[in-house]
């Protein structure tokens, strides 16, 4: 499939768009959409795909309405969403530091998020809501601390890769010293939220992160001409008339509260944020963002991975983390050997 750049114009307005990374996103969808309903018709009362549809166009049977819309619908929803945000958060990192390893992973974002949360839980005793308000709280007061530390007449990304590995090291200090205050009872409450998981996520969970999605979504998505511009070098990009620290605040931002907001749904998912933009670049062969096709891979992975956590051992039901650290480990494995050979690392 040719790769060259479509444009559409109605009026005054333009819309762009690569026909690969086209497919791409839409075989992504399908898939995560797809997975969604094995999810939901998967478990000790099984459920055949055209039941699980039915129900949820509300033409089901009561008991088959209670399990799909009261139990597995909000966590494969919470799913979906939170690997889209994550996949979204990536790109976002990955194209403003201009590096693969750009990810809220990496940088300590994710930390400060579960320093966040460790403090709600072990200092406050807090409950769910509290531990979300906590994770965000942590996600934003990292990011703004990662860029302050960062800002010396701009924000370099390479510069802000270093500093967050810095600040991911300390906040993992301060995460060891919080547990070991903690009762036996909230560590392993801590422990469990650390992993990462979507077990007895409800709506309460998902419609937050639905609602913060959709706000920032078209941000995003309105700056991704100007984040291609931004790739090319700050010099270049002002000189084509892009406002380069406005922008990279204004996506940083964005990246840093949907990564908080991922957390406070699900815990830190680990990896999403890195893999999916990487697995999108790499199918859709188109330079950029990806925003929209990272969107989709971040949603088809956290689903799969985390049908594979409910089925991969049977009789226990692992952590969506658990399944995403292992994969995406083996990922950066293979990822920092491609850069070394490439001569980029």
């Amino acid at each position: 499939m040719s790769d060259t750049l479509r444009t559409v114009r109605r009026g005054p307005y333009s819309l762009r768009w690569h026909p690969r990374a086209l497919a791409v996103g839409t075989v992504c969808t399908v898939l995560a959409l797809v997975l969604a309903v094995v999810a939901v018709g998967s478990g000790e009362y099984p459920l055949p795909p055209a039941d699980v549809l039915r129900t949820i166009a509300g033409q089901g049977h009561p008991a088959d309405a209670f399990v799909v819309n009261d139990i597995r619908l909000p966590r494969v929803v919470t799913g979906l969403l939170v690997g889209a945000a994550l996949g979204v958060a990536g790109a976002l990192f990955q194209s403003l530091t201009r590096n693969p390893l750009g990810s809220p992973d990496v940088l300590g974002f994710t930390q400060g998020a579960a320093t966040g949360a460790l403090a709600v839980i072990v200092l406050a005793g807090g409950g769910s809501l509290a531990l979300a308000g906590g994770a965000a709280l942590g996600g934003l007061l990292t990011g703004a601390l990662i860029h302050a530390l960062a800002w010396r007449q701009g924000v370099h990304g390479y510069r802000l890769v270093l500093i967050g590995i810095g600040v991911m090291a300390v906040l993992t200090g301060v995460n060891g010293y919080l547990l070991t205050r903690a009762q036996i009872t909230e560590a392993g409450r801590a422990v469990l939220w650390l992993t990462g998981s979507l077990d007895g996520r409800g709506w309460d969970s998902a419609l937050p992160l639905l609602a913060v999605l959709g706000a920032l979504l078209p941000l995003a998505l309105g700056g991704g001409r100007a984040l291609r511009l931004l790739e090319m070098g700050d010099a270049a990009a002002a000189a084509l008339g892009v406002r380069v620290e406005r922008l990279r605040l204004t996506l940083l931002a964005a990246a840093v509260l949907l990564t908080a907001a991922a957390a406070a749904a699900a815990g830190p998912v680990s990896f999403v944020a890195l893999t999916a933009p990487q697995l999108a670049r790499r199918l859709t062969r188109a330079p950029g963002a990806n925003l929209l096709p990272s969107l989709c891979v971040g949603a088809a992975l956290l689903v799969g991975a985390d049908l594979l956590a409910q089925h991969a051992v049977s009789g226990r039901l692992l952590p969506v983390g658990v399944v995403t650290g292992l994969l995406g480990g083996a990922y950066l494995v293979w990822l920092l050997a491609t850069e070394r050979r490439a001569g980029r690392i």
